[in-house]
């Protein structure tokens, strides 16, 4: 029998957290994909791999393939990649190509979807090329990123961003360049991971290095129509005789902006670099997270990496943990702190609204 989701109480002194089904019920999770993951803009690769002529990449979203290109003319498209034929595979990986053919039947494409060739087809008859192009998917850039939404008309991309096109203009993201990349498998829900991003409330026990590094008091989570930004300005204090030196250099409010786009995607913004976690749900209890890293001039990226991948060793043990006991009857549901966990309440919120709407 279907399971239902509870009604969503706004006022998150009173509200009650996601009851444990929510993060194991495989219905839910294709849900999930149509209604939310397919409705909405997805990150799905750099800018620099679409930069000439020709130039394609290709992934997934929601479950459905797609390619990403810049046509011969310079204008920048995506198809689903599925060949109008019979649903043969175009194109795999990135690369430059002048067309695309089918690799089942070698039915052949322009760069901007127009059928231009179907070997040993004569005598079909009702038949018009002009009606079998390939199908176009809403597809936009901004900074070094493409986004493409599968939905029907969707609202542009910089009006679902907010403000965050604006305060983020003095950095240029556009001219930073892909310096690094990092996949983690992790066994949980991908609504874990999030919700586990959006509060600062597991610093101090999951994070102590992270935690040494920040200004816990003043740690707050502010929250927007379809994103959230998190105020977690660094410590002013020196390290201390015998610590490792500190991550994050410079003082007190300066430095770093973090932002959370609905559903599943992070910004995190440096004076010198920047980095994109894009979680990605693979089942209801499997997710990868991506992280990827940019920057200009001269960026100590070793460095950020390692920090980078400590924080995140620390946060798949307790995610991983929490998975397995979402579906404990020891857990029947719990509540949310006020002071700390308006972020989750606010993702909880709008996935119910994407999920019932």
């Amino acid at each position: 029998m279907k399971r239902v989701l509870p009604p969503f109480e706004k006022d998150l002194s009173r509200a009650s957290t996601l009851p444990g089904f929510v993060y194991k019920d495989a219905d839910l999770h294709c849900e999930e994909l149509s209604r939310i993951f397919a409705a909405t803009w997805q990150p799905v690769g750099n800018a620099v791999d679409v930069a000439k002529p020709g130039d394609f990449f290709t992934c997934e979203v929601a479950g459905e393939p797609v390619v990403v290109l810049r046509d011969t003319e310079g204008v920048l498209r995506s198809f689903y990649n599925v060949c109008r034929h019979r649903a043969g595979p175009l194109v795999e990986g990135k690369g430059t190509r002048k067309s695309l053919t089918c690799r089942y039947h070698g039915w052949t494409y322009a760069t901007d979807g127009r059928l231009l060739h179907t070997p040993e087809f004569e005598g079909v008859n009702a038949f018009d090329k002009a009606c079998f192009g390939l199908v176009p998917i809403p597809v936009a850039t901004w900074g070094p990123w493409v986004f493409v939404n599968l939905g029907a008309e969707p609202k542009p991309l910089l009006e679902s961003l907010g403000r965050i096109p604006t305060e983020t203009a003095s950095y240029d993201l556009a001219g930073m360049r892909p310096l690094a990349r990092r996949d983690y498998v992790v066994e949980c829900n991908w609504k874990v991971y999030v919700e586990n991003f959006l509060e600062g409330y597991h610093l101090p026990i999951v994070h102590p290095g992270l935690y040494r590094e920040l200004d816990y008091a003043k740690y707050r989570v502010d929250t927007f129509e379809s994103y959230s930004s998190q105020y977690a300005p660094i410590r002013k204090a020196e390290a201390k005789p015998g610590e490792r030196p500190r991550q994050y250099e410079g003082t007190g409010e300066d430095g770093a902006l973090y932002y959370w786009v609905f559903p599943n995607w992070m910004l995190n913004i440096y004076p010198d670099n920047a980095s994109i976690n894009i979680i990605v749900p693979v089942g209801t209890d499997r997710t990868v997270t991506i992280f990827e890293w940019f920057g200009k001039g001269d960026v100590d990226i070793e460095r950020i990496m390692a920090f980078s991948d400590e924080i995140q060793k620390e946060d798949i043990g307790i995610c991983e943990a929490v998975q397995k006991r979402l579906g404990s009857r020891g857990y029947p549901g719990g509540r949310f702190s006020v002071k700390r966990e308006n972020g989750v309440h606010h993702f909880q919120g709008l996935l119910h609204d994407y999920l019932t709407r």
